[in-house]
């Protein structure tokens, strides 16, 4: 490949809409271009760094004996009503209606499209197991778009389902997934941890997200230090501090006049914000499904964890309390409320480490004060006791072994055991060996292939920009030529150089654009080629190539074939 008869067109400034560093590369490398919010156009430089991630999953996919296919981006409504998302995915399905005024939506996942061609297609236990696997489009309405190709609205995945005749089955490939999502991250060259985590919408029985490891990450990333446990943070379990101690104090008023929040009460009071429990009010619904008023304590220096609260009984679609449920139901406004002196009967739900707190300090229930030596037993009934809060770092591992740290991780992957969630509700049947009717498990993995692009490149930046790893680079060597006086000799020593690396396999681009040296090698750097070769009239005459790897800080020369060697050509 030639530069002058390809499209480049590098940025010098930093566009002011990007936020991370991969927005922030790719525009100024012309990998993307926005076209509307959330929408990005992929230039030449940037599809073929796309086409080398898909190539990777796709060789790694056929490997481990999946099937490709392609199913329709556009979807009838009535497929995701048979399995109730039409209305639970929410707002990110996008739908439309045709000139027939019939509804579609375009897919962001496809569960039902699939399992519609399993139940026609599949009849009989001797078709499985079988995984079926497509890179597509997919589109989800993201309410704030943000970050580049990490959180657009139209994306590249890579979608996989898998029917099974038994759970057995169905594990086998998980695991065989699981190793597959293995090998695809690190043939890519990526630092990632497979860790457990939390179903979510798409459902199902087990789970594991694949992190891409980057301060920059959305996601908090729990792993021990102690052994092999590792989790999303919205699923690791916070462990029980230990026994109750005894109820030391009396209980008595505070006076905190505008001392609303947890920090401030402790700062006021001269005791460590430990010692206070924040009351999160919202509201779900009881056994008969009328709205049920809830208090969720956790202590002051911790936060509630969503996803662990709303699989409680009856919280499964909880909301926050407005100002007006909570002066009915406690008698105050935010900022002061706890579980003591409520007007009306309140469900209490205590994290388990307030559970286990004495002499602790909460809301009064009434403007303009708090209340400390609150004990359980004595001041209150013995609550409803659950892990409702996140981890934090310095916790007991939950396996017992280890204390748990946090890092910043960016899902590029994801794995899921769904069970039979989608072949009930769409009647999917096979026979099974006795000719038995029976709804076949699941499996749903997916990869994010777009998003894979930037978050390698916020993983592999520096100053200069963007360092690919050798799988993922547009170009594995560039060849620029330095020939200021046009001299035919220097010409033709690079062009004969990248025929002859091209012709021995290697991924070669020729800088031929006639740029003076700063501007090709800074071009170079910023779009992270990992191999630079110059070529130029002292060189030739000196018998010499100046090498440079990506990440080096000097260059050096090498004769003919100690560079084909360091190439490994």
């Amino acid at each position: 490949m030639r530069l002058s008869q390809f499209h480049l067109r590098t940025e010098k400034e930093t566009p002011a809409e990007a936020e991370l560093t991969s927005h922030k590369l790719m525009l100024r490398a012309g990998m993307i271009r926005k076209l509307a919010a959330g929408l990005y156009t992929w230039s030449p430089l940037g599809l073929r760094v796309l086409r080398k991630v898909e190539a990777v999953v796709r060789e790694e996919m056929n490997r481990a004996g999946a099937i490709e296919m392609a199913l329709p981006l556009i979807q009838p409504k009535e497929l995701w009503e048979e399995t109730g998302r039409w209305e639970k995915f929410g707002n990110q399905l996008l739908k439309i209606s045709d000139r027939k005024e019939q509804e579609y939506c375009f897919s962001p996942t496809a569960e039902e499209a699939v399992t519609e061609f399993a139940r026609n297609e599949l009849t009989s236990y001797k078709q499985l197991p079988v995984n079926f696997y497509q890179i597509s489009t997919k589109f989800r309405d993201e309410i704030r778009p943000r970050f580049g190709v990490m959180r657009a609205r139209e994306f590249l995945m890579k979608d996989a389902y898998s029917f099974h005749l038994d759970d057995e089955s169905l594990h086998a490939e998980y695991r065989n997934m699981y190793d597959t999502y293995t090998r695809i991250f690190t043939r890519l060259g990526l630092k990632f941890r497979a860790v457990a985590a939390d179903t979510g919408a798409i459902g199902g029985s087990a789970s594991h997200e694949f992190q891409v490891l980057a301060d920059s990450g959305e996601d908090a990333t729990v792993f021990s230090d102690g052994s092999d446990y590792a989790a999303n943070v919205e699923l690791a379990e916070a462990v029980s501090p230990g026994p109750r101690g005894a109820a030391t104090e009396t209980l008595r008023d505070i006076d905190t006049p505008t001392q609303k929040t947890c920090e401030d009460v402790a700062a006021l009071m001269g005791i460590p914000l430990q010692r206070t429990a924040k009351s999160v009010a919202i509201v779900g619904s009881d056994a008969d499904g009328n709205d049920q008023f809830v208090l969720a304590l956790v202590r002051g220096d911790h936060m509630v964890n969503e996803i662990k609260l709303a699989k409680l009984p009856g919280l499964g679609e909880y909301r926050l309390a407005t100002e007006v449920e909570i002066l009915d139901h406690l008698g105050s406004e935010p900022g002061f409320l706890g579980p003591l002196n409520a007007r009306k009967p309140i469900r209490v739900v205590a994290d388990r480490t307030v559970a286990a707190m004495s002499d602790f300090v909460v809301g009064a229930n009434k403007p303009g004060f708090h209340i400390a030596g609150v004990n359980w037993g004595r001041d209150l009934p013995e609550p409803e006791v659950a892990d409702i809060r996140n981890v934090v770092a310095g916790d007991p591992s939950p396996d017992g072994k280890g204390v748990l740290h946090i890092a910043r991780g960016i899902e590029v992957g994801h794995v899921f055991a769904l069970g039979r969630k989608y072949s009930e509700a769409m009647k999917a049947t096979v026979l099974d060996a006795n000719g038995k009717t029976v709804n076949p498990a699941m499996g749903c993995y997916g990869v994010g292939v777009s998003r894979i692009v930037a978050a390698a490149i916020e993983q592999n930046n520096d100053e200069a920009g963007i360092i690919w790893p050798d799988a993922m680079a547009p170009w594995s060597v560039a060849v620029c030529v330095i020939n200021p006086k046009n001299d035919p000799a220097v010409a033709a020593a690079a062009g004969a150089l990248h025929d002859e690396l091209q012709q021995r396999g290697i991924d070669v681009v020729l800088d031929d654009r006639g740029l003076r040296p700063g501007a090709m090698f800074a071009d170079m750097e910023l779009i992270g080629i990992p191999h630079r070769v110059v070529v130029s009239d002292r060189g030739i005459k000196a018998g010499q190539f100046e090498y440079r790897h990506r990440r080096a800080t000097e260059a050096e020369s090498l004769d003919r074939d100690a560079l084909l060697a360091r190439l490994g050509a």
